[in-house]
């Protein structure tokens, strides 16, 4: 990249370190976050992208199973979680997840993406026995299951480490785990959102022991509601910070806040192109270290995930068959996208679509 076509002189200096190999700073991130020069800061972005990714844009074809939404945190932010005895709580037995990923399975699907409340029922041998089920029906599809605040928990009530939990998981099927949970970091945000979820600082502890039992994982940070500029660096240099350390994320995930249904209200109902575009545009050169930055169509709407796939990001999230959380908060998109579907909108942007899962273990289809 030829950093003198840049004409704002702070992301041309960006550009020199990006081209360097330099990581830039967390002054540099949020110049970025503000800046409205966003075609020089997409084309840094872009850069990234394609030095990492060359024209491969990934997808998967997942089904989502969200197996209880009573939840003791009732979070403000949270539109799905219950409590016991509500109407519409529920609890899946082990024999109605067996028919929800049979279902799935009938589509073609290469992976089951399992997360839910955190219910003091349901111990350690129910979930042992869901990812057991899971690979009976189809050994070969990947599990990527649960949040750090899910680990904590299931250690919590069952008095043991987060280290024994994983190892049981990993013994059942487990293959990866999701991002979700992380919200933002900094405790005066954190503690009005989700106030009684683990801390940000727990949440990386957790993230840091499945990643020295060699567990890939996912990081996410959601935004749009009352976090700062500010914020959001702190939440990515935190990030990058424990990548330099173990190299477990895989993958950094933003997501936008949907308020329907919740105690939060959002900074606007939908983000606006630019808030989207420097978002992610910043993930990707500030992550220098994360290999990918995921854009989720069901949250962002497919045109604006689209859109991000010249801004930064390489995969714009899956099929996600029988979505529940995202949409009990007022998502409008569908809770299925067909694989030809998705495969259209990365091809529509010019770029060559590979079909994979969260391990990033490419299937040939």
């Amino acid at each position: 990249m030829n950093t003198l076509t840049l004409k704002d002189k702070t992301l041309h200096a960006i550009a020199e370190k990006v081209v360097r190999q330099i990581p830039v700073s967390e002054q540099d991130a949020l110049y970025m976050l503000q800046t409205d020069n966003i075609l020089e800061l997409g084309a840094i972005a872009h850069y990234l992208r394609t030095k990492l990714h060359e024209n491969k844009a990934f997808y998967g074809v997942n089904m989502n199973l969200n197996y209880s939404n009573v939840c003791e945190l009732r979070c403000p932010l949270c539109a799905f979680s219950c409590d016991e005895g509500d109407k519409q709580a529920y609890t899946l037995s082990i024999e109605n997840i067996e028919k929800k990923v049979r279902d799935a399975v009938s589509f073609g699907i290469d992976e089951v993406h399992i997360v839910g409340g955190l219910n003091p029922k349901l111990k350690l041998d129910y979930f042992e026995d869901m990812l057991r089920i899971i690979k009976q029906i189809k050994p070969e599809l990947f599990i990527v299951a649960f949040t750090a605040a899910e680990y904590d928990y299931f250690a919590q009530l069952n008095h043991i480490s987060v280290e024994e939990v994983l190892k049981c998981l990993i013994d059942a099927g487990l293959g990866a785990l999701p991002g979700g949970g992380a919200e933002i970091f900094a405790p005066e945000t954190r503690n009005v959102i989700a106030p009684k979820k683990i801390s940000g600082s727990r949440w990386l502890e957790v993230m840091q022991i499945a990643h020295s039992m060699g567990l890939k994982t996912n990081a996410t940070m959601l935004y749009n509601h009352i976090e700062t500029p500010e914020n959001i660096v702190n939440h990515l240099s935190r990030i990058r910070a424990l990548q330099s350390e173990t190299g477990g994320f895989k993958t950094f995930v933003p997501l936008s806040y949907h308020d329907g249904n919740t105690q939060i209200r959002a900074k606007r109902k939908t983000t606006t192109g630019f808030d989207d575009i420097r978002l992610y545009s910043t993930a990707r050169i500030f992550l220098h270290n994360v290999p990918h930055i995921k854009a989720l169509w069901m949250y962002l709407g497919e045109k604006m995930a689209q859109v991000l796939l010249r801004f930064g990001v390489d995969d714009i999230g899956a099929t996600y068959y029988n979505e529940k959380v995202v949409h009990a908060a007022g998502a409008k998109t569908p809770n299925y996208g067909s694989e030809s579907y998705l495969k259209n909108l990365i091809e529509t942007a010019d770029l060559t679509p590979v079909r994979t899962v969260s391990s990033y273990e490419n299937r040939l289809h």
